[in-house]
């Protein structure tokens, strides 16, 4: 039990034996401590003091009080601005007003601009409002598309809604093929697929004997031309081009098939020329092209034509690969053509070699052949194949149980490939063409005319790489269509302006 001297010992404390509740608990020099001045004296002091509105040293007290003063001078001036009791003010009442008062420079900038915006869409509001007045009503609309009159393309009224999706059509009608593209451009120099038709017509079957497009084959294509017309209604096409190859243009009624084609179809197409032919070819293949090459010998193996173009783009390279083309040839040979006069089922390898050497003759009166001169020796010179030849060697070299475009389109194959694909097809016999799976019934007898074709070509200009196309004379359409009309610079500007 202590005793009274004890207990009043220990209510003392170290400061000069001053009772803690007091005084400091730290000592001052002497012993004592000066008595803490109050939050209302220090807040007083920093009111008068004189400068930059901060509190002297010697009279402001701590950095710590000082803080707690700041504080509540910005509360009252808080509560004051928003005319809120200082019993009921809460934290996201000051919060807010604090923001408001307050700002960052980013917020400031941001802000800023907005309130541009809203002055520059004040001054167009009735600029759009006069527009609305004048719009016409939807029947009104019905009866101008009907007379020729178009549509305004972007709406700038529906800023939110995405702009209206332009689509391009091409119809290509071959010897042995009748296809359709319908796209959309997408970034410069794509395009994405909407819709896509191909089936083999065999347009051309007797034509090499009799000189004519026969009857059953011309209702064969007039019948897939119908699937196309059909889908071509159904769409809103910006601009197309129908266009028809080597067997319209070498019958002799060729021109009566296109007017009867335009009677039961509707569809106008265009009978064009070899060197078209062979221009769009390589346009289909721009983008497959890689910057660091010299030269390119690009073929189009067709069903009664082959196209070649020989490229150079070792000094200068421009978007339109066709603008590279220094010579170009169309052979009057093709898949079918061949398989007519040299027979296409049983081929052995006499007959093959006698197809070789056919074709081989036919280049030798090329006489530009040699144009790229040194050009064919350089590592970065190579073979470009876009027909349906060289895209079945690829589907049976990589062993696909079903042809695979994604696969397929711009794969590299080399020398050593091609030959071996080449042997290996002419070990088949008929039937087993047809059983593979990339060939078919309708290709089978087909397509060692093709990789007689083929051979050829590589006799005269020796290649240790063949660059694999699936794509043709249809992109090379659709990429002069949308080029010719500024479809890309439409299609950037347009989603500049939507997403802003």
């Amino acid at each position: 039990m202590t005793t009274p001297e004890e207990r009043e010992a220990a209510q003392k404390g170290a400061s000069g034996g001053h009772p803690a509740s007091q005084k400091a608990r730290n000592p001052s020099s002497d012993g004592e401590r000066k008595p803490r001045k109050s939050a209302g004296s220090a807040t007083g002091t920093a009111a008068v003091a004189a400068g930059n509105g901060r509190p002297e040293s010697e009279d402001g007290g701590s950095s710590s009080q000082r803080k707690r003063a700041r504080r509540r001078k910005r509360g009252k001036t808080l509560r004051a601005k928003t005319n809120v009791p200082p019993e009921t003010a809460s934290d996201d009442s000051l919060q807010n007003a604090r923001t408001s008062s307050k700002l960052s420079n980013r917020r400031r900038r941001a802000r800023r601009k907005k309130q541009s915006r809203q002055q520059i869409n004040a001054s167009q509001r009735p600029q759009e409002n006069a527009a609305k007045a004048q719009d016409m009503s939807h029947n009104e609309q019905a009866v101008a598309q009907a007379n020729g009159v178009r549509k305004p393309f972007y709406n700038q009224q529906s800023r939110q809604q995405p702009p209206e999706q332009r689509l391009y059509a091409a119809l290509d009608l071959g010897t042995n093929n009748c296809r359709l593209l319908i796209a959309s451009p997408t970034r410069p120099g794509q395009f994405r697929v909407v819709d896509a038709f191909s089936r083999i017509v065999r347009l051309g079957e007797g034509l090499s004997k009799t000189g004519r497009l026969s009857d059953p084959a011309m209702q064969r294509a007039i019948d897939a031309l119908k699937v196309c017309s059909e889908k071509l209604r159904g769409k809103k096409i910006t601009r197309s081009r129908l266009i028809a190859t080597e067997a319209c243009r070498s019958a002799e009624n060729g021109q009566e098939f296109i007017q009867r084609v335009r009677e039961v179809t509707g569809l106008e197409l265009e009978i064009v020329d070899r060197q078209t032919e062979a221009r769009l070819a390589v346009s289909g293949c721009g983008t497959l092209v890689a910057r660091d090459t010299d030269a390119v010998v690009l073929f189009d193996i067709g069903g009664g034509s082959s196209e070649i173009a020989l490229i150079d783009v070792s000094k200068r390279r421009s978007p339109r690969l066709a603008d590279h083309i220094i010579a170009w040839t169309s052979l009057p040979v093709g898949v079918v053509t061949l398989a007519e006069r040299f027979g296409g089922r049983n081929v052995t390898a006499e007959s093959f070699a006698t197809m070789v050497d056919h074709v081989t003759e036919l280049l030798q009166g090329f006489k530009e052949r040699n144009s790229l001169g040194e050009l064919v020796t350089s590592p970065r010179f190579h073979l470009l194949g876009t027909s349906g030849t060289v895209t079945t060697l690829a589907g049976i070299h990589l062993g696909l149980d079903r042809y695979d475009r994604r696969r397929v389109d711009g794969m590299w194959m080399g020398a050593h490939d091609v030959s071996q694909m080449t042997r290996r097809l002419l070990s088949w016999d008929f039937d087993a063409r047809v059983a593979n799976p990339c060939i078919g019934a309708d290709r089978a007898d087909l397509v060692l005319g093709g990789c007689a074709i083929l051979d050829a070509i590589r006799k005269v200009w020796p290649s240790e790489k063949l660059l694999v196309a699936d794509r043709g004379l249809r992109e090379g359409i659709l990429t002069e269509l949308m080029s010719h009309d500024g479809a890309w610079r439409h299609n950037r500007a347009n989603s500049a302006r939507h997403r802003h």
